[in-house]
């Protein structure tokens, strides 16, 4: 076998680098203008690069956030920021020693995803047989099939921030709930 210079040319032999003419014209697809939460013409919704994103529910336009930063931005018990047709994204920051509270949906996949703090899933077939348990932390993604109980419990020193996706959608458009009280008051009264 021989050294060949060249053999190594690209990054990755699967996906070799292009090189780009400066002189013509590359596509850039933004929307615009580039502000934070503003719809274009075509009522795309974006959020700009900052650190602040306007939290609320922009559901049923196309939508893009940096789902990290919204989620560690977010104080309220629960912020809806997209509700569809079919699926509903959530953002969560659970205080210290609380938890979501011991819940079933039995029509509802649910996703949750950790961004930042540590804290206990427990599901199970029954709210008294409560037989899955697991730890969690920054990165880690939880998924619960609908009719599972299940119960996310902020073990850590600080607010526990995650973000839920439903589907189909959970909570009506545009929920907001301050605190966990709040949402379970909301809860009762619609039943």
């Amino acid at each position: 076998m021989y050294y060949d210079p060249n053999m190594y040319r690209y990054p990755h032999p699967y996906y070799p680098v292009a090189p780009i003419d400066p002189y013509i014209s590359q596509p850039v697809y933004w929307t615009s203008p580039h502000e934070k939460g503003h719809s274009n013409q075509f009522g795309y919704v974006h959020s700009s690069n900052d650190n602040r994103n306007v939290l609320h529910d922009y559901g049923k336009k196309p939508y893009v956030v940096n789902i990290n930063k919204a989620t560690k931005q977010n104080k309220n018990y629960r912020t809806a920021i997209w509700t569809g047709n079919h699926l509903q994204v959530t953002l969560m920051s659970i205080n210290v020693g609380e938890d979501i509270g011991l819940e079933v949906h039995p029509f509802v996949d649910q996703f949750l995803r950790v961004e930042d703090g540590q804290g206990i899933v427990r599901m199970g077939p029954r709210k008294d047989h409560l037989d899955f348990e697991k730890r969690v932390t920054d990165d880690y993604a939880i998924m619960v099939p609908a009719g599972t109980w299940h119960n996310v419990i902020n073990t850590g020193n600080k607010p526990l921030k995650l973000y839920s996706i439903y589907a189909p959608p959970n909570h009506p458009f545009g929920t907001v709930h301050k605190t966990k009280a709040a949402a379970m008051a909301a809860e009762e009264h619609h039943g």
